[in-house]
């Protein structure tokens, strides 16, 4: 998995999140997400994520 990844940001128009954490757990890779132009943050385990959708 990348540094970088295309999501849509609920808070702004921007759609570059930054990696800023990862470890493993028994469900999946969890990864914390950050928005490039706000402070929004996702969290991530597997193809689920915790972005209001």
């Amino acid at each position: 998995m990348g540094l970088e990844m295309d999501h849509d940001c609920p808070n702004c128009s921007n759609d570059r999140f930054w990696r800023t954490a990862s470890t493993t757990l028994h469900l999946g890779e969890k990864t914390k997400w950050a928005c490039t132009d706000c402070e929004y943050q996702l969290i991530r385990i597997g193809d689920i994520d915790s972005s209001a959708h």
